[in-house]
């Protein structure tokens, strides 16, 4: 397992990469922008991080800037912790074997969401390609909040 990042949504892009860069130091490293969802993803890496973050090898912080106007009250600017694993199939069997509820199974391979005892969101991301579509995941629906 490798941990990859940690996900703050932000309101205002300029004020937030002022803070983190201009006044913290971390780097911008990639950034998203999906027109479709209407949102932009904002990789920074600390500065002894740059570069292996540049090639995935380090953790990020990740900004998410939703274009429409939300306001985020109770901690919902906090997004998600995210873990790469080897096989998210055997991974969400042994968590959903230990009572843990999969919020959002890993139904196309590559992606699943939990929780933490405390609500945390945690993200799930297959190492590598995508495997291939298996049950009992396909068939599973979201199952609350993730």
């Amino acid at each position: 397992m490798r941990y990859l990042h940690t996900m703050v949504r932000v309101k205002d892009v300029d004020q937030s990469l002022h803070f983190y860069s201009t006044l913290f130091g971390l780097t911008e490293v990639r950034r998203y922008e999906n027109e479709k969802g209407r949102f932009t993803l904002i990789f920074l890496a600390a500065p002894d991080d740059v570069e292996a973050a540049r090639a995935n090898a380090a953790p990020c912080l990740e900004l998410t800037y939703n274009w429409d106007t939300e306001d985020y009250a109770g901690g919902r600017n906090f997004g998600h912790l995210a873990y790469e694993v080897d096989d998210i199939y055997a991974f969400c069997q042994r968590l959903m074997d230990n009572g843990v509820t999969i919020n959002r199974p890993p139904r196309d391979g590559h992606m699943a969401f939990v929780r933490s005892p405390d609500g945390i969101s945690i993200e799930i991301l297959q190492k590598g390609e995508r495997l291939p579509a298996a049950e009992p995941w396909v068939s599973m629906g979201n199952t609350g909040a993730w």
